[in-house]
Formats: structure tokens, sequence, C-alpha cells
């Protein structure tokens, strides 16, 4: 069974359109370059046969993936959330106590996660971390290089 895991409607979206691209772009480019290969002769000695069918498999393998994953997806209506603790899809504003520096970020799950536009993963050791805690808690986050400190600022939607 697939694990359950939270979206935004963006990333869902996104999950979506990769899955048909997969499916409808890049299955049949496969499946033409298996029958090429084919048709040049001798199977037992085709690198190109071989090579065609170990990216089939690759693809297959990445297209069950992604169809579970999105199984296990649920949309999040992020108007219904709770905004007094941090949960899945909350934006944080977030202070480290070491050097001061404040961070905004996003919760996001695992597969949205990218850290340059600000959205963290809730299974991360910082999202994990700040899950629960409310404005004006002080989160220790256990890193491999230590532990961090960081002031809940602000939670938002």
């Amino acid at each position: 069974m697939s694990k359950v895991s939270y979206y935004t409607e963006e990333g869902l979206k996104n999950l979506r359109e990769e899955l048909n691209k997969l499916k409808d772009i890049e299955r049949p480019k496969i499946s033409n370059a298996i029958a090429e290969a084919r048709d040049k002769g001798d199977l037992s000695e085709n690198a190109e046969y071989d090579a065609a069918k170990e990216a089939q498999g690759m693809l297959e393998m990445k297209i069950s993936k992604l169809e579970e994953t999105l199984a296990g997806a649920r949309l999040m209506d992020e108007s219904q959330l709770d905004t007094s603790k941090i949960l899945v899809l909350s934006k944080v504003k977030i202070k480290n106590e070491a050097n001061g520096m404040e961070m905004d970020y996003m919760l996001v799950a695992d597969g949205e996660a990218d850290l340059a536009s600000g959205k963290i993963s809730v299974n991360s050791p910082i999202g994990k971390g700040l899950l629960g805690k409310s404005v004006g808690d002080v989160a220790e986050i256990s890193v491999p290089n230590g532990t961090l400190k960081f002031k809940i600022l602000e939670i938002s939607r």
C-alpha cells in the first residue's frame, strides 16, 4: 500500500503532468527505438536493442513509482488549516538563534521540496523539528553537525 502524502494543487498538477509526459511522449519514443534496433538484425549482439530495452525498464519503473505516489496523494485545502501550529503547507518565518539569520520556508510533501524556492520537506530534519510548534516556540533540531535552535516568528498559509 502506498503512503499518504499531502500536496498543494500546483504540486499535484505537476505530478500528473510528469506522469502524462512519461506515458504519452517518452514511452512511444522508447518503443520506436526498440523497433528500430530490432529491425537491424541479430538481437544477441545488438547493443542498441539492449540499451533501448534497459531504458524501457527504467521508464516503466519511473511510471510505476509516480502512479504509486499519485495513488497516495491527497490535496489539502489550505483555507481549512489551523494557523496556530506548524503543519504541512504552513509558511513559517524562523530565526536561527545562533547567528540571528531569518528564513522563510513552506513545509511541503517530499515530491514538492525545493530548497531554492523555500520549500522544505516535512520529512527533512528541519521540517520534522518544526511540525507542531507555535509562534514564539523554539525548535531544537538535531542535524549531523550538532543542534540548531530556531525561534518561530510567524506562521501563515
